[in-house]
């Protein structure tokens, strides 16, 4: 039997900083797939993707190992690895930079903006924090080691060298990075503070909102803090002891305390301008503190970012 190539030669350059994709053939039994065409197009039918992959495999922009261009009418060979890109709409740009807060041979800490995602995950791709620091610094192999929301701004963690991702994301698995989260909100004073706020939160894929479970064995904690408050407003401290989807949003919001600007909680938002950038989620990755595994020295990383409704409320809400 003639082995097949796992991972060929060069396949796809990177584009803009993206991988391709790699798709595994799969056993095919029956014979249902007399080519390669027919098999992608049962893949993909009824889906967004269908007229793309076509259009891809039809223009030689499908490659097997080797960097071998597939056309539609190649047979289909079960357990054989292809590449591609998406085609992917524009997207609008995000028009903040993004600062590197720290940088050495394995380790890349950046302050990332509000309204741009980590990582490439549904219609943001090119505007994503990952693709862009690879672009913007030659970096092909950077990987993250966590994730922050779009939405919120502040520190990000970033692998320089794939070998070295598995030693940084253990840190985060083992609790052994401290992260300091800043928020603005309404200031109530019958919520007493500070206060440690644990709960069950379930997320559900597909829908927006996490939501708690009462009476559910907690999965998440966060310590909650007010620093000053004035006019209303409070400006917090969060403490995460976990790291559950949304947690400090779902917490804050069950204090009765919903952070500023938050399109999802307490009532999810009418689906807003991916280019409105007026009013972002008033939530901070502040600070993150740890000992590198890989060189031992101990960091204590600060954003420089700051959150503008504590000083400009008005600034923040007219969106200017």
């Amino acid at each position: 039997m003639r082995r097949r190539s796992h991972i060929p030669p060069a396949p796809l350059p990177q584009r803009a900083g993206i991988d391709p994709v790699r798709l595994r053939l799969p056993p095919d039994p029956e014979g249902l797939w007399p080519d390669l065409g027919s098999y992608l197009a049962a893949r993909y039918a009824g889906t967004r993707g269908a007229e793309s992959m076509a259009r891809l495999l039809e223009s030689g922009r499908v490659l097997g190992p080797g960097a071998r261009v597939l056309r539609p009418g190649d047979p289909y060979e079960p357990g054989a690895f292809l590449w591609f890109h998406r085609d992917m709409p524009p997207e609008p740009v995000v028009p903040f930079p993004i600062r590197v807060v720290y940088r050495d041979e394995h380790l890349l800490v950046a302050d990332k903006p509000h309204f741009l995602a980590t990582t490439p995950r549904g219609t943001h791709v090119f505007q994503t924090a990952l693709a862009r620091l690879r672009t913007e610094l030659d970096l092909p192999a950077l990987s993250p080691a966590h994730r922050l929301d779009r939405l919120t701004a502040g520190l990000v963690m970033f692998s320089v060298r794939p070998e070295d991702r598995g030693a940084y994301q253990s840190l985060f698995e083992q609790r052994e990075v401290f992260k300091e989260y800043e928020t603005v909100a309404r200031h109530d004073p019958r919520v007493s503070l500070p206060r440690t706020v644990r709960s069950h939160i379930q997320k559900v894929r597909g829908e927006m909102a996490a939501f708690e479970v009462p009476g559910a064995e907690p999965n998440a904690e966060s310590v909650v803090e007010l620093l000053a408050a004035r006019g209303g407003l409070g400006r917090y401290r969060l403490t995460p002891h976990t790291g559950r989807t949304h947690q400090l949003r779902v917490h804050m919001n069950a204090l009765g305390l919903p952070i500023l600007g938050d399109p999802v909680y307490p009532v999810v938002a009418a689906a807003a301008d991916p280019a409105d950038y007026r009013r972002p989620l008033q939530l901070l990755a502040r600070r993150l503190t740890f000992t590198d595994p890989l060189t031992g020295i101990a960091h204590s990383l600060e954003s420089g970012l700051t959150l503008r409704a504590w000083d400009d409320l008005p600034g923040w809400e007219a969106g200017s």
